[in-house]
């Protein structure tokens, strides 16, 4: 699942991943849970963390081969945050041929960047359950989650003065995997304007 901050694609992610019956691996998700195993490489990542550096290519494609190999990935998966560059992509290519997993597809959920930076700007996280909410349109009375009652947070790097570099970074690393993934003929692309529930539903409508 491709697209920049603020696109959506960890929500549309889950919901595929509910219908089809197989996990949403978000690289969040790999890191925590094999930093949680203590394995070789979840040290090792965790490592890079405490230190505030980013977890080298190396380590991740490691994290997310054993990741893969667990049982409930067996019949399928859909991947969130990973991979972010173009060499990561192809250390993928390579990893899920030599398993005999080829990728199926490669959604791109695309939103104008003004859009995208009005979805950041307003966007909270409850601090008691973690849902993601938008305060224009999700926020309980006086800041609190509609859920279950919570604080909402803003998160440090949904402020506007972060938000623009967030994009810069995505740009510059992780948009180059459109023309991977076009040119390897998987690329699905998706406006991501409107509903949840509308782009879900041609997120399906691409892959059926």
């Amino acid at each position: 699942m491709l697209g920049p901050p603020g696109a959506g694609k960890g929500t549309q992610a889950k919901r595929l991943a509910e219908r089809l019956g197989v996990p949403h691996i978000s690289t969040g998700d790999i890191l925590r849970g094999a930093a949680a195993a203590g394995t070789r490489l979840g040290k090792e990542a965790q490592r890079f963390m405490d230190d505030g550096g980013l977890v080298p290519d190396t380590v991740m494609i490691g994290l997310v081969e054993e990741r893969l190999g667990q049982a409930d990935a067996g019949r399928g998966f859909i991947l969130d945050g990973f991979p972010r560059t173009v060499g990561q992509a192809q250390a993928l290519d390579a990893l899920l041929v030599k398993s005999g997993r080829p990728l199926d597809a490669v959604v791109q959920i695309a939103v104008a960047r003004d859009e995208l930076v009005r979805r950041l700007a307003g966007r909270r996280v409850c601090g008691d359950c973690g849902t993601l909410v938008q305060v224009a349109v999700a926020q309980g009375p006086n800041g609190r989650c509609e859920s279950c009652g919570g604080p909402l947070l803003q998160r440090d790097d949904d402020r506007v003065e972060t938000v623009g570099k967030r994009m810069e970074v995505y740009e510059r690393e992780t948009a180059p995997l459109v023309g991977h993934y076009r040119a390897e003929g998987l690329l699905r692309e998706i406006h991501g304007t409107g509903s949840r529930d509308e782009v879900f539903d041609r997120i399906t409508g691409k892959l059926q």
